[in-house]
């Protein structure tokens, strides 16, 4: 096991609607320095495919998600882990949902890109009054839900909380 501190800031802005949370960047994410970097990760597939667009590189998704009201983030501040899975998580702390809440108050509800990510943040703050949804996981792990479906979760909830 070895220990790592979240690499990236949050994606997110004073306009900054709803925000996405993970559980903790995978290896691809940490080299390729962005959020879900995994080449088999579903999460920006389905964003070009529900907003009808092409997100190139790094740039052009940060650019994409602070222009629609789409935040990113991970539950998990600091971990141990020894790979990507979920299932070997230890010696986690939460990243400060509380004070990025505060400091973001257009943030209306929360939409969870796996269960893991979802129950370590109803574990740290379910006090927290926000709108929480479990979404399909976008990970290549999950493939017993082909995309085409998970596609559809992820358009029902954005269009219940913004323009698509």
């Amino acid at each position: 096991m070895k220990s790592y501190n979240h690499p990236f800031l949050p994606i997110v802005d004073q306009h900054t609607q709803i925000l996405f949370l993970g559980s903790f960047p995978s290896i691809a994410s940490f080299e390729h320095s962005f959020y879900y970097a995994h080449s088999r990760n579903a999460f920006w597939p389905i964003m070009e495919t529900i907003f009808t667009v092409s997100l190139g590189n790094n740039e052009a998704k940060k650019a994409f998600c602070l222009e629609k009201g789409i935040g990113l983030w991970d539950v998990i501040g600091s971990c141990e882990r020894k790979n990507s899975s979920d299932t070997n998580l230890k010696g986690i702390t939460p990243n400060d949902f509380q004070a990025l809440l505060q400091t973001y108050p257009n943030i209306v509800a929360i939409g969870f890109t796996g269960k893991k990510a979802f129950d370590l943040f109803r574990k740290y703050f379910k006090e927290l009054p926000i709108e929480t949804v479990l979404l399909p996981s976008t990970s290549p792990a999950h493939a017993a839900m082909k995309r085409e479906e998970k596609t559809e979760f992820y358009r029902a909830f954005l269009q219940k909380f913004l323009t698509v």
